[in-house]
């Protein structure tokens, strides 16, 4: 038992030792390392804002297993560059081991304050280096920086931001959000430098915030603008000659500058036009990425017109891109593409008139439970019932992935009047409900049923239609007279086609 006790004791300790051992067999790195990037471009960033996260990936392709002597940023403790390697972060590392034929992981992240630079644009560069002397290896590191026009709640005494009352619940609760007044001299937005907005951006009653052309709003997350009573808004894009760089449309979007979030919905909040504001006019306006693009409150007692909308796109909105409560709206050449819900939502009665709008909902982001186009003269009580004074669509195209793109809910007691006049219209259910019969000139006048628009790429918000469109020529030209360029600036007063867009794609 004696002897069995040592054998035992002499095991264990070989296990303990063994399992503590460190094992040095590395060869030290020679300069053979790999990389699966020479040069890390990290993309455009704001000034103050961080940036995504970038991914290097260092190869050992060597059958040795190595140790890596230093691993560090070039600008050492000034670079505004930050590592993680192998799950540490910092920015020098000493003694990093890699086995043969393995890889391991560097993730780099960037914040710049351009500070009293008098530079639009900062082009930030610097450089991961391994080991040093006769073995140094670099991989280059670049990040284009722009300065901005920042505009944020300020913070109270007890470190709390500036609050603002967005709109009120059913119940007649404050809806309370982090936001602040723009104050006189904040009122004109121009192209010089884009602005990004932290918080909803009120505009004060009896003042008008003005967006020349060419200008860049980016909002942070559940950031927007607020146009309150009796204020306005007036924004004067104008047609571009670039179609890639549209330098004289104004464009809304979050203040993510990285491909990845080019296309991810629900980063900000929303334009909001709340009720009793006035003289409310928007010229080629592109707002992307919101939670509900522009949300437009008008009065049931005032029928002066809400808002005036040309020329403008909303899309790749996460519940609504535009919703419309008892507004009174006039809208040409407007293309309101894909949204989590609906398109277009004429809520609670109103006076609209769309001429040569794309209504079109190809949702790619999951489920989507709304149709392109809705409207209805109700709410959830009495009190939000209002008359569907009119609901005018001429030359539109309301169209989408669903079998049915248009949904139509009448409250009895009040008034529901509309009317598509030479409209392309997506509705395959049958039914027997009165609000639907095709067949009803009264509010279906050369109507075109289920035929596919044709668009170029739908599932990218792109809706020029191609040249085997029914769409084509099917205008009403009484109607196209009206608005005789296409959103594009093309002359459709020959032979109209439907919808937004008059040029044809051809390959």
């Amino acid at each position: 038992m004696h002897r069995s006790f040592h054998i035992f004791s002499a095991i264990a300790l070989l296990l303990i030792f063994s399992s503590c051992r460190v094992d040095f067999d590395y060869a030290k790195s020679n300069g053979s390392l790999e990389f699966s990037k020479d040069t890390v471009f990290l993309d455009t960033i704001f000034s103050r804002i961080g940036s995504s996260t970038y991914t290097l990936k260092v190869y050992n392709r060597t059958t040795n297993d190595i140790n890596i002597p230093s691993i560090g940023l070039k600008n050492g403790a000034n670079s505004k560059y930050r590592l993680n390697v192998d799950g540490e972060a910092g920015q020098q590392f000493s003694d990093i081991p890699l086995f043969a034929k393995d890889s391991l992981y560097i993730f780099v992240e960037t914040t710049y304050d351009l500070g009293g630079l008098d530079e639009k644009e900062f082009l930030h560069t610097d450089a991961i280096q391994f080991d040093k002397e006769n073995h140094l290896q670099e991989v280059q590191l670049v990040t284009l920086v722009k300065d901005a026009v920042f505009y944020f709640p300020k913070k109270t005494v007890n470190e709390q931001r500036e609050t603002i009352v967005l709109d009120f619940s059913e119940n007649g609760e404050e809806i309370i959000v982090e936001g602040f007044e723009l104050k006189v001299d904040q009122l004109l937005f121009t192209n010089d430098k884009p602005y990004v907005i932290y918080g909803y951006a009120t505009v004060p009653k009896g003042e008008t915030l003005t967006i020349e052309k060419g200008a860049r709003v980016h909002f942070h997350k559940d950031s927007g603008i607020l146009i309150k009573d009796n204020a306005s808004i007036q924004i004067n894009g104008m047609l571009s000659a670039d179609r890639q760089l549209l330098e004289n449309e104004v464009i809304f979007e979050g203040d993510r500058l990285d491909p990845s979030y080019s296309d991810v919905p629900g980063q900000w909040g929303s334009l909001w036009i709340a009720k009793g504001s006035v003289n409310n006019k928007i010229d080629y306006l592109t707002i992307k990425n919101a939670t509900v693009g522009l949300l437009v409150q008008g009065h049931n007692s005032n029928m002066e017109t809400t808002l005036t909308i040309m020329n403008s796109q909303i899309y790749n909105s996460q519940n609504i891109n535009l919703w419309a409560k008892t507004a009174v709206l006039l809208a040409e050449n407007l293309v309101l593409g894909s949204a989590g819900n609906i398109s277009l939502y004429c809520n609670q009665g109103g006076n609209y008139s769309f001429i040569h709008a794309t209504i079109a909902n190809y949702w790619k982001y999951g489920f989507r439970t709304g149709t392109a186009l809705q409207m209805d003269n109700s709410g959830n009580n009495d009190f939000n019932s209002h008359d569907l004074l009119k609901a005018d669509f001429k030359n539109c195209i309301i169209y989408g992935s669903n079998p049915n793109e248009l949904y139509l809910n009448k409250d009895s007691d009040m008034a529901f009047n509309y009317n598509f006049k030479n409209c392309l219209l997506k509705f395959t259910n049958n039914t027997e409900d009165s609000l639907y019969n095709f067949n009803d000139s009264s509010r279906y006048e050369n109507t075109l049923l289920n035929l596919d628009p044709m668009f170029l790429s739908p599932s990218k918000n792109i809706f020029l239609i191609q040249e085997n469109s029914s769409a084509i020529g099917a205008g009403n030209i009484d109607a196209a007279n009206l608005v005789p360029l296409d959103i594009l600036g093309s002359n459709r007063t020959k032979n109209p086609a439907m919808g937004a867009f008059e040029v044809i794609y051809t390959e």
